[in-house]
This record gives structure tokens, sequence and C-alpha cells, in this order.
């Protein structure tokens, strides 16, 4: 029978066959040839060429976690142009949630075998410290193993320079006693400072996102790094965020995943623009599994591509399908049309469905012993 890497040579168009060959190897592609592959018309042979880095990496497991989202807050002091989720007070959609009510949030969703919060909210002018160490604190005290995976580095920046009024790093040193465990990959979009500046103006640079990342890597702690495509960025600008991102993780090693998203435009500020194709968002996931050698795993968001589309992205170098959820806000208040949460059954039958291994994992993605994964599956029944 002849090898994968013989069968992926017959497969993939010669142009490509360079590329192949470097990867098939172990060895870096370039921008230059990422820029290519992003260019290619062969969407298959992407998709060939990411399921070497993806089988070497993760063989034929993909995975997702128990999570619940929990968004304490839209008052946001920034009024980027992409984004539905942000408020000002007066505005009739903006929300805030009180301590008690998220930790009842996550109370239940404990009682469903939730192994993580993902928490985020908006750039909030007045909440003081005490209250983010105290909202932390509260839902830590329901479960020590449970793992707070919160804030972006955008909202950290914001901490740090308006309301804790500390450096970062004695920010993030005050979170993490609190109950921290991990940062979300939020807030990247594209580094491009052309882009940022049309879509998000006045929005932190990509070396003050990039900044938060490395302090807190070096804290010893993990992240995940995300990026919003499909907007007004060009192909280029989308491979110089993959750069900047693989350069990091050079140097610290700190990055757990990448978690590429399409850009929703319905009820944004940017609605003329047309939603990219599902071609362009497998594109993208390929070149981003090829280009990023040193990210262990690449996420497919279900909640931006749908649980249908996500599954057959595990063929196009993602060994990841996130987690369930249960009640997303950010993309469908920008007009997501996706579910809200999705079952650990449909997870594990669509992984099944796409010829891989259903494992559940952590935050840390590290993949869980079946007896922790059983146990949750049996406390949570089949509600979640």
């Amino acid at each position: 029978m002849p090898s994968s890497s013989v069968i992926a040579s017959l497969l993939v168009p010669t142009e490509l066959h360079p590329i192949l060959d470097k990867v098939t190897a172990g060895r870096r592609i370039s921008e230059v040839d990422a820029l290519q592959l992003f260019q290619t018309q062969d969407l298959n042979a992407l998709g060939v060429i990411a399921n070497v880095v993806r089988e070497r990496k993760n063989g034929n497991v993909a995975t997702y976690i128990r999570n619940l989202y929990v968004n304490y807050s839209n008052v946001c002091l920034l009024s980027c142009q992409f984004c539905a989720f942000g408020a000002k007070k007066r505005d009739s959609h903006a929300f805030e949630l009180s301590i008690p009510e998220m930790v009842e949030q996550v109370r239940c969703g404990l009682e469903k075998g939730i192994t993580e919060v993902h928490m985020v909210g908006g750039l909030h002018p007045t909440l003081p410290a005490q209250w983010y160490l105290d909202l932390l604190r509260s839902m830590k005290a329901l479960d020590s193993n449970l793992f707070l995976k919160a804030f972006t580095a955008i909202e950290v920046r914001h901490l740090a320079e308006r309301i804790f009024k500390r450096p970062i790093l004695e920010t993030l040193e005050q979170l993490r006693e609190a109950g921290l465990g991990a940062l979300t990959g939020g807030g990247a979009e594209i580094f491009d400072a052309g882009v940022r500046d049309r879509i998000c103006r006045g929005k932190e640079s990509a070396e003050e996102w990039l900044e938060v990342h490395q302090i807190w890597h070096e804290m010893g702690m993990r992240s995940t790094a995300t990026m919003l495509f499909g907007h007004v960025e060009t192909l280029e600008q989308r491979v110089d965020h993959l750069r900047l991102l693989r350069q990091l993780q050079d140097k610290t090693s700190g990055f757990t995943a990448f978690i590429p998203f399409a850009f929703v435009p319905e009820t944004t500020d940017m609605a003329h623009l047309q939603p990219v194709t599902a071609a362009e968002e497998l594109r993208t996931l390929a070149v981003s599994r090829i280009y990023l050698d040193n990210f262990d795993h690449l996420t497919a968001y279900w909640i931006s591509y749908g649980l249908p589309l996500a599954a057959v992205a595990l063929n196009y170098g993602v060994d990841d399908l996130h987690g369930t959820i249960m009640e997303e806000r950010i993309f469908h208040m920008a007009g997501a049309t996706t579910p809200k949460a999705q079952t650990e059954d449909a997870f594990e039958r669509a992984i099944r469905e796409a010829g891989r291994e259903p494992v559940q994992r952590d935050t840390w993605y590290r993949r869980l012993p079946k007896t922790v994964a059983n146990r949750a599956q049996e406390t949570a029944g089949a509600d979640v």
C-alpha cells in the first residue's frame, strides 16, 4: 500500500509540490509559500497538505470542550465598526450582569458537566478592580477544578491602565491569584495597522496585543490566538498576521491553539460587505494549519462556521471543534444564525462522521481521561 506522502504527492498539483515537500519533511514554509497557498484554486490539495500536519501533531483525534460562555457586560468605551456587541450605557441593547447572576449561570453549568467558563466583555468604564477580582473568586469558589478562561488582551490593557492602574504584569498576577487560568485570544482581529484603523479605530495595536500575551506566557500561563478574516483585509495581510503569531510562539510556546473565524457583517456598520464563502473559510483554516507549524492545535469555531462545515474542516487541518458554549452573544448579535449551543452528542457524531476519534479536552487542550469525561457526561445527562 502506498505511503501517505506518496498518496499526497499524487493528489497535489505539481506547482505545490515544493511546499508539500517542505511540509512532509517537517520544514517551515515561508510567507511567500503561504500566499501561494491562499491563491491556489485547488482547495482539496490544501486539505491534503494541511492534514499531513494535523495527523503528525494529533493523529486521528478531534477534540471538544464542555464549556459555558459568560459575557459580563457589553458596555464598551470603543465603537469598533465591525462589532454589533458593544454598547454605550444609554443604548437599549446595553447590559451588565451582576456577580450573583453570573455565579448562578456557572452553578447551573457545573451541574451539566462544564469544565471551563469562557468569559469576555466590553471595556467597561466604571466597574472597579475589586469587582473583577470578586467575580473570579466567586466563580472559582463553586469548584476549585473549574477553569476560568477570561478577558482578551484588549480587556487586560484596559484593566491595567484605567481600572487597576497597575503595570500589566501586576494586573495579570492579581487576576491569576483570584482564579484566572487562561487568557482568551480575542481582540486580535487583523494586526495590520491600516486595517485596524478602518475596522476598529482606537483599539490597541498589534504590538500591544502581542505584549499582553507575551507577558502572560512568561508567567508560565497559556492562551489562544485568533484572527478575524473576511472583511477589508488582503491575503498578504492575513499572512502577515500569521507571521506575527508564529514569531511570538517561537519565543514563548504559550499559545495552545489558533482560532480563525470569519467576519459576520449583517448587523454591523460594515453590513455592505459580502460574507466569505465556505470555500474561503476552509482555505484559511488549511493555510493556517500549514503555516503555523509551532501551534499544536487548530480550532474551527463552530459558532462562526456552523457545525456541519466545522466537521468538514476536520479534513482541512482542523483537530478541534471548540465547545458546548451554552449561550453565545457576540456573533449572534452580529447576525449569526448558527445555534447558540451544541450538545456533546452532536460533537461526537460530527467528529465520527468525519472519520475522527472524539475526545473531550480541557482548556489547555489536554485530552481528558475517559473516566473524567464519562463522569461529566453522567452528571450532565443529555441536557447541555
